[in-house]
């Protein structure tokens, strides 16, 4: 009997950024896998398992998980937000790509999510609607100085950039060293938004500067976009401030 592995996107996380597919796809599994705390937002129906496993698991935790498909079970590894994000799709691949043979007779697939910067993105406006590009802060899976790089280029070449885990407990500084990088290239006056828990109880925005970002407080909870030279805030009704990216680009 072949199996099945699916890799699912719970979003950012709100129920109702669940899309259908990947809700449906849960409730029919026979093994569930994923952190802890993306397990805790699931409620398993009878005779199905939840395998919980540190943040810091993914490559053992697919590796775990298309062990289990192959022998026939359906079987479905949760990511938050999107799973082909920084996220546990490429894990699951990257699995695949080490031992082969484990994935022998076994039907892949991945069902999206929402990502943290589109949930971001849509509470304070439209910041993602021309060029952009998403850069993770964490050194863990690649060296600083292969971020720093990404920072200039990025900065240089007029993206609206996405920062993904910006800070932790092991790496609170590097969102200050990557706001001095960008500060040497973009304006003082570049738009920031700071995107906490969206859609959460908790759920914070803050919308400031690049000279004023370093004030700014987050978390590997946040979602850091800072704008391109051609972003703009805009005053709302009852003072609300939107930020969008115009759709074109003026030839000076």
């Amino acid at each position: 009997m072949n199996g099945q592995l699916t890799i699912v996107g719970l979003g950012p996380g709100p129920s109702e950024w669940i899309t259908p597919a990947a809700d449906a796809t849960v409730s029919t599994a026979d093994v569930v896998l994923g952190y802890e705390s993306y397990l805790a937002r699931l409620t398993p129906r009878r005779g199905q398992v939840f395998e919980a496993s540190d943040n810091r698991e993914e490559l053992a935790r697919a590796k775990r998980a298309l062990e289990i498909a192959s022998s026939g079970k359906r079987v479905v590894v949760v990511s938050g937000g999107d799973p082909g994000v920084f996220a546990m799709a490429a894990a699951v691949f990257e699995a695949v790509d080490n031992a082969p043979d484990l994935a022998n007779d076994i039907d892949i697939r991945v069902e999206p999510g929402v990502t943290a910067m589109l949930a971001a993105a849509a509470r304070i406006g439209a910041p993602l609607g021309h060029d952009f590009c998403a850069i993770s802060l964490s050194d863990n899976l690649k060296p600083w100085a292969t971020i720093e790089k990404r920072l200039r280029l990025a900065a240089e070449a007029d993206f609206v950039i996405a920062l993904y885990n910006p800070a932790s407990k092991a790496r609170p500084d590097q969102i200050q060293e990557a706001f001095r990088i960008l500060s040497t290239i973009r304006a003082p006056e570049t738009i920031v938004a700071f995107a906490r828990a969206v859609g959460r109880a908790d759920e914070s925005i803050e919308i400031t500067t690049l000279a004023d970002a370093a004030k700014a407080t987050c978390d590997m909870r946040t979602v850091v976009l800072v704008g391109s030279p051609s972003t703009r805030a805009v005053q709302g009704s009852h003072g609300r401030t939107w930020v969008y990216t115009p759709r074109f680009v003026r030839v000076a």
